[in-house]
């Protein structure tokens, strides 16, 4: 007999900070319940997210009466009651019914769905209101799917993983997704991280318009918020295509690598401002339409990204919390206890009529939300709110971030990158250490600064994600270089990666010792530590290592083989000043640049520190150790999948970021970074630029 879900199941505790709050859910809740129950102006005090430090110019002697506000907009040549896109969210990801209730929702509402990739659920393909998508495995595409629905959207990359292609483990490949993505039952569905036959903006005009000329449908293309969205949206918009999708970090998906999910991408307001700003200098604005996804949490979100320049916004996780998610991040298992991202099997379902409900609820909560507060603002349609930074105002935003969102404040304000005590991801290391593999996870990313508390300079930074312009490289079937060689040559490692022993225990020193001889890397020992004498340089802890040992000079005398500088508060500058300094004399290419770091919080941050000017990072025993879970058994082999794990996910990084060999690509390479609001001082010292600039 099957199991029917047709009501909220109580929420989780949570012992980490989470974007989707408990309040946040709530919210949402509620207006499932009523769409009468209206929360307008929310703020989120505390917060370090960019989007949370803008606010409205509110105009209190305007009373919601005395203004007649209109929500209506255009997409695809529908009409809209409310600018709202209801997610990409795949037959697949969701289990059915869920894909079925969205749809319903945008025809019941005016609104309008998109289905993600692999093929259409059988009752969705019958709705009028979708887009339908074309992404790089064309998973059950066909010419009849392509001219169903409104339109057809050009997947190049999404937020959640930007450079890389859709996951849909092999557990969730039941036997109708089988049918319906046209791939064999059981086993992973993995994407090509490129479209193969797009490789330039050209090609991407030449598959713009055959797909327009299949269809007769109006073609969009959906991308991830990376480093050089303001051009890749402005060679959209020359290629032909109605409309982009921009999807900015943090973003829900049902399953995702979290070095990747957490280290790439920008946030999606400051995408969206870029990209709004460039397409009206470039006289493209006209007719061509931006839709904003990721971390849209209610309609005060919304009304912000209005005003940044998006014409809709996209509902993906909210919609998924109005059908009953509480957020368990546990998507990409199949067990999803709300039957919403769990095995499209039949053997758990949501009930329809209840998802239905309670979603179109939630739209028509959202809509009534968004007219109350244009009226408060004097505003009366949405012609008038769209790029309309006159009603926003910054709080505790630097002057970088200020620049590109074309906001002003009453003062900008450099924030200490210091917001709080690091907290290692133990779950993170141990499942790396269990697996071997790339940990996946699901939904949004929680990294900082936007979520957890910043307490490194490097918190504050973000890769950059490959796409069109610079295609990425698919690491499932391409091979990528992973190898360093130091000192002048004569050391080779098969990944940036040196593991130092000093102080641990004898077992966990010799499985490292072990893993490191079986995976090619190097060991720092208790000898070589011996050697170890400070000296400052850059005002930060520098050692100078010559050959296979560390010896002690001054900072002028430049006959060893390079630096060590270790971890503190300071760190990154020294990197990237020493890198900077060396480049000066023309010298770089003598020395080597090693980083020393007791913690990381995924592999994300190694590749980071590359791009600061590290050639290489020695990583403590500590990080191994802090995974352990004070379990010692099978050291040897966890030791291995720990290393192996960490160069699979750098492997990840280095395809998604189109960089096939990483040691002469990355290195010092700062163009690969952009900073979330970091202290303007900071970030001109390490020549960092701010997400979004151009």
């Amino acid at each position: 007999m099957n199991k029917i879900v047709n009501k909220y199941i109580g929420l989780p505790r949570k012992d980490v900070r989470d974007f989707w709050t408990i309040e946040k859910i709530n919210h949402i809740r509620r207006l499932s319940y009523s769409p009468d129950d209206i929360g307008i102006f929310v703020k989120n005090t505390g917060s370090l997210r960019i989007l949370d430090r803008i606010n409205f110019k509110i105009n209190r002697h305007i009373t919601v009466p005395g203004i007649d506000t209109s929500t209506e907009s255009s997409l695809a040549g529908f009409k809209l009651s409310v600018p709202v896109y209801l997610g990409d969210m795949s037959y697949g990801a969701l289990s059915g019914n869920p894909n079925i209730a969205i749809a319903k929702t945008a025809e019941i509402t005016r609104t309008m769905a998109g289905t993600g990739e692999g093929g259409l659920y059988k009752s969705v393909a019958d709705t009028k209101r979708i887009f339908v998508q074309w992404a790089s495995a064309r998973f059950g595409v066909s010419a009849n799917e392509l001219k169903s629905g409104a339109g057809i959207v050009i997947k190049i990359g999404q937020g959640a993983k930007p450079g890389i292609g859709g996951h849909l483990p092999g557990n969730k490949v039941t036997h109708d997704i089988s049918v319906a993505r046209k791939i064999p039952e059981g086993i992973d569905a993995i994407s090509p991280a490129p479209h193969h036959d797009i490789y330039s903006i050209e090609d991407l005009a030449q598959r713009i318009e055959a797909l327009k000329i299949l269809s007769g449908k109006p073609v969009y293309v959906k991308v991830a918020a990376t480093n050089y969205i303001p051009y890749i949206v402005t060679g959209i918009a020359r290629s032909g295509a109605a409309g982009v999708i921009i999807d900015g970090h943090g973003a829900g998906t049902g399953a995702a690598p979290v070095t990747v999910r957490d280290s790439l991408g920008i946030p999606i307001e400051m995408a969206v401002a870029s990209s709004h700003n460039i397409l009206v200098n470039e006289g493209l604005r006209k007719n061509f339409s931006i839709i904003a996804a990721g971390q849209v949490a209610d309609s005060t979100d919304a009304m912000k990204l209005y005003a940044l320049g998006a014409d809709v916004v996209s509902l993906g996780t909210s919609a998924l919390i109005a059908m009953g998610c509480v957020m368990v991040r546990k998507c990409n298992l199949g067990y999803c206890p709300a039957a919403l991202t769990n095995k499209a099997d039949n053997r758990t379902l949501i009930d329809l009529d209840f998802g239905i409900q309670n979603t179109v609820n939630f739209v028509n909560g959202f809509k009534t939300e968004i007219a109350k507060m244009m009226s408060r603002l004097g505003i009366k349609n949405m012609k008038e709110l769209v790029g309309n930074r006159d009603i926003l105002y910054g709080e505790g935003l630097s002057e970088n971030t200020l620049k590109v969102l074309e906001i002003n404040s009453a003062l900008p304000q450099d924030l200490s990158f210091k917001q709080g005590s690091f907290y290692p991801d133990k779950k993170y290391i141990n499942e790396l250490m269990i697996k071997g593999e790339p940990v996946i996870s699901s939904m949004g990313s929680n990294a900082p600064p936007d979520v957890e508390l910043p307490s490194r300079i490097i918190d504050w930074l973000r890769l950059d994600g490959a796409q069109v312009t610079r295609p990425s490289i698919d690491p499932y079937r391409e091979d990528i270089n992973l190898n360093f060689y130091l000192c002048g040559g004569s050391i080779n490692i098969s990944m940036p990666v040196f593991i130092k022993v000093s102080g641990a225990d004898v077992e966990i020193k010799n499985a490292l010792s072990w893993a490191a001889m079986f995976t090619g890397t190097m060991i720092v020992d208790d000898q070589l530590q011996k050697e170890f004498k400070s000296i400052s340089i850059t005002g930060s802890n520098v050692y100078r290592y010559k050959k296979h040992r560390y010896s002690t000079v001054n900072e002028h005398d430049y006959s060893a083989d390079g630096f060590v500088i270790r971890q503190d508060d300071n760190m990154e500058i020294s990197i990237a000043e020493l890198d900077h300094e060396l480049k000066g004399r023309g010298i770089r290419e003598n020395y080597d640049i090693i980083g020393e770091i007791d913690h990381f919080r995924n592999t994300g941050d190694i590749v980071k520190y590359l791009a600061l000017g590290c050639d290489s990072l020695i990583i403590s025993y500590k990080i191994f150790e802090a995974g352990l879970n004070n379990s010692y058994s099978n050291l040897r082999e966890k030791a291995v999948n720990f290393l192996l794990g960490m160069k699979k996910e750098i492997s990840l990084i280095s395809g998604a970021m189109g960089i096939a060999n990483l040691q002469y690509s990355i290195v010092g390479n700062t163009e690969l970074l952009r900073a979330i609001n970091l202290d303007n001082t900071i970030a001109k010292k390490i020549n960092v630029a701010e997400a979004g600039s151009t």
